[in-house]
């Protein structure tokens, strides 16, 4: 009864479109969008997007392995080194601070008439996407591929035969972490 996503891209856009307004939303009632939660986020005052993103982190871990566990989507592990996880944080960690916008809450601000999120963030994204265009030949083969690290997903680095050994503790982990947060006030 399921319909194939694989091969009928129309319906992959109109999903696509759709799953997005609903995430903007979500981020926009979260309030992660707004630039003074950010920033409080960076200076360590206020922990709303640290909430909204370890929230969607466990959400995703549980219904990924959920519908993987019934057979209903396939795994695709992307491999990763140590030349793509330090420089590109980096260069999110930077961007983020000067702008106090990722690419996700940019988006968000825009929609509701943020300026500096269009002028900044916007255009900062598609500036830095075509450079990182231009230059992923050169990259690739060099500073891409130093300190390979397999594509070990947290399930890999600690094996089981249930992946639910892994996922639940993880998840009791977050949700303390989170409760502690809300108790402390942050």
């Amino acid at each position: 009864m399921f319909i194939n996503l694989h091969n009928n891209k129309k319906l992959q856009l109109i999903l696509g479109l759709l799953f997005g307004f609903c995430f903007g939303f979500l981020l926009q009632k979260g309030r992660v969008c707004d630039y003074e939660v950010i920033m409080g986020q960076l200076l360590l005052k206020d922990f709303t997007v640290l909430k909204v993103m370890m929230t969607a982190m466990v959400t995703g871990m549980i219904g990924v392995y959920a519908m993987h566990g019934k057979g209903w989507i396939k795994l695709h592990k992307k491999p990763g080194s140590l030349g793509t996880n330090i420089p590109g944080p980096l260069i999110f960690g930077i961007g983020f601070g000067l702008l106090g916008y990722c690419p996700g809450t940019s988006v968000g601000a825009v929609a509701h008439g943020a300026l500096d999120a269009l002028i900044g963030g916007i255009i900062g994204i598609m500036i830095g996407a075509a450079l990182y265009a231009a230059v992923y030949p050169k990259l690739k083969g060099r500073i891409l591929d130093v300190g390979d690290l397999g594509d070990k997903t947290l399930i890999d680095v600690f094996p089981a035969r249930n992946p639910w050994v892994v996922i639940i503790p993880v998840i009791t982990i977050v949700v303390l972490f989170l409760l502690v947060l809300e108790k402390m006030g942050l």
